[in-house]
């Protein structure tokens, strides 16, 4: 089973959509989803950039943290301080080969250029063990010139090389021709890197490692090759064509929803706390369909259910679609409220939250086991994130948070909001709903509701 090694180019994105605390928030994600590689972007302003290297170092213990330079040799010096508390640091050295390129981004002809690819990696080799040299415009290159100028990489100490088709004018077979006989004549392991302006990077990409390419270059919410859809395919081919990945995809649609939502709430300069209104899942049912096309639709939401929990799921279906068209957000409610219904293992008995913008949101809650009171206090990221920490204080547990939703049921200053949460367990999504005129209540019980489903089946 051959296995591609996966760069996630994400926080490479050039339009400075992400600020500092996005971006840690995304490193932490694809550290989480077990990327092989993270790629950041050259140090540009060297106290905080290199202080943003040194923050994610701190966490990013598996992945590899690949920091681009090559522009000037300070650029290289910037790269090492960067990565000096980094457990697996790679320098990555990015040069243009392609005539116009040398010409007129690095302005430097051909010769001039081989002697600096060779100091460069040199330069990177002699204070970092691991060092990329990456052809950002492979394809436009002059055959000859790539291959003296890898050669030139390679001899000065290059660990690997990445050939990168930014123009997206080959299609994919040629593209693997090309890859594959580089692949052929070069001693370390090759990387790709296709734009997707076509809708044919998935397919360049693998079409080249199966030429021999050894790993892939990809991103959320980019211009490049989608993680997500090159995951799932490798997911999907990978036992008929003998090629894995290391991407945890249990947890890979949770975390490239929350990472393109980061990335879309920067671009739009939109507060961290919002609640969508446009539904993006494609789900619209009515009453006329049947019931394998609903729960087709619950499948796609994520949930497992049973039998009995897929004629609860359909009944309540019809009733709400007599009213109403039924998107992903009333399907979502339709099965909090009625699939899995339990016998409460924890009850909420009471809740104290304290909040403000001068001191740390803190929750006090108490629930019940078996007449029992037991009691959590936790400090957290806001009063929600404060009060499901005291959960999980009180029950001995973590759940993963998959998603959490809240919406108003009806109109007015008494308006009643519905939360929906839910908590992945065992690679299962449970979901809980809560309704209250306490917005943070609702989220209580929604996530309480949630746990108890979990402890149920568990036990």
């Amino acid at each position: 089973m051959k296995q591609i090694k996966i760069a996630d180019t994400t926080l490479c994105r050039k339009d400075g959509a992400f600020g500092f605390k996005e971006k840690i928030e995304i490193a932490r994600h694809l550290e989480k989803l077990n990327v092989d590689v993270i790629e950041l972007p050259e140090i540009i302003n060297a106290k905080t950039d290199i202080l943003f290297v040194r923050t994610v170092s701190s966490f990013v213990k598996n992945a590899v943290l690949s920091v681009a330079a090559g522009s000037s040799m300070e650029s290289i010096d910037y790269a090492v301080a960067a990565l000096s508390a980094t457990k697996h640091g790679r320098i990555r050295i990015e040069l243009p080969l392609s005539p116009v390129g040398m010409e007129y981004t690095a302005r430097k002809k051909p010769p001039v250029m081989l002697t600096y690819i060779a100091e460069a990696v040199a330069a990177a080799k002699a204070k970092c063990a691991d060092v990329e040299f990456c052809a950002v415009d492979a394809t436009r290159a002059e055959n000859d010139f790539l291959t003296e100028a890898l050669e030139a990489a390679v001899s000065a100490g290059a660990t690997c090389i990445s050939l990168c088709d930014s123009a997206a004018e080959m299609m994919p077979d040629d593209f693997a021709a090309f890859a594959g006989a580089v692949a052929d004549k070069i001693s370390v392991p090759v990387s790709v890197c296709c734009e997707d302006k076509n809708g044919l990077a998935c397919a360049s990409a693998i079409l080249a490692v199966r030429a021999g390419v050894e790993g892939i270059k990809a991103c959320v919410d980019g211009s490049g090759l989608s993680l997500e859809v090159f995951a799932d395919m490798v997911k999907n081919c990978g036992n008929t064509y003998g090629f894995a990945c290391s991407v945890r995809v249990t947890e890979l649609h949770r975390a490239v929803k929350q990472i393109a939502w980061i990335a879309q709430n920067a671009k739009n300069e939109k507060s961290a706390v919002t609640v969508a209104n446009v539904d993006e899942s494609g789900i619209r049912l009515d009453g006329k369909d049947d019931q394998t096309a609903v729960i087709t639709a619950v499948s796609k939401l994520g949930y497992d259910l049973s039998d009995e929990d897929q004629a609860k799921v359909y009944e309540e279906f019809l009733r709400v679609a007599a009213r109403k068209t039924v998107g992903a957000k009333e399907l979502e409610a339709i099965v909090a409220s009625v699939a899995l219904q339990v016998p409460a293992t924890y009850k909420l008995v009471n809740y104290i939250i304290n909040n403000g913008n001068i001191i740390s949101s803190s929750a006090q809650i108490t629930l019940s086991k078996n007449d029992t009171a037991m009691q959590g206090i936790c400090i957290g990221d806001g009063p929600i994130d404060a009060a499901f920490l005291a959960i999980d204080q009180i029950i001995g547990h973590h759940y993963e948070l998959d998603d959490f939703q809240i919406q108003s049921v009806t109109e007015g200053k008494e308006a009643m909001g519905s939360a929906i949460v839910k908590l992945r367990a065992g690679g299962k999504l449970y979901s809980g709903n809560g309704i209250s005129t306490d917005i943070i209540g609702a989220s209580i019980r929604a996530y309480i509701n949630a746990v108890n489903k979990i402890v149920y089946e568990e036990a």
